[in-house]
């Protein structure tokens, strides 16, 4: 089966994807906050916070993973991307090792599906062109070396991120 075959890229709201996971651009704390992060708390509810209280916050590069509570995945594996310091910071090869570690979480789990949004590119400023290329990489990279993984979806909140994501992946 083609790579390509296993990878959707949409335009939507990843708090309404109804895969095994979905990932959340969180911050380091895990306790929400704007953009994607506080969107999937507003609508995974309280017990969300609760539960990202005990797991300790999280380096940039790595995630740690919750349930899903009134999402509709039943899992949500919380990643923190890089701040865009103009890309002499290690922020390519964090952003890399946020898509890798999410999906060797997902992996270990037994998720079939999992959702993204478009890492670091919000608030933190990563450009969207660099950062689909970067994901894209990751992404194919993986799923040519494990089968467990069905169906990676890329949730785009823009027209802009949605057509950068359909270059980096050649699905357009």
């Amino acid at each position: 089966m083609e790579i390509t075959s296993r990878v959707e890229i949409i335009l939507g709201d990843i708090t309404r994807q109804r895969t095994g996971a979905i990932v959340n651009a969180a911050n380091e704390s895990l306790l929400g906050g704007g953009g994607v992060d506080g969107a999937i708390h507003r609508a995974a509810g309280p017990q969300l916070l609760e539960e990202c209280r005990n797991l300790g916050g999280c380096p940039t590069g790595r995630c740690k993973i919750s349930k899903g509570y009134r999402l509709p995945a039943q899992w949500v594996i919380h990643t923190v991307g890089p701040i865009w310091r103009g890309g002499t910071h290690r922020e390519p090869e964090s952003l890399a090792s946020c898509y890798r570690n999410c999906l060797e979480t997902a992996a270990k789990k037994g998720i079939k599906t999992i959702a993204f949004p478009s890492i670091s590119t919000g608030a933190y400023g990563f450009p969207v062109r660099q950062a689909a290329q970067i994901a894209s990489a990751e992404i194919k990279d993986f799923l040519a070396q494990d089968r467990q993984i069905e169906k990676v979806r890329m949730v785009c909140f823009d027209a802009q991120t949605f057509k950068a994501y359909q270059e980096a992946f050649g699905l357009q």
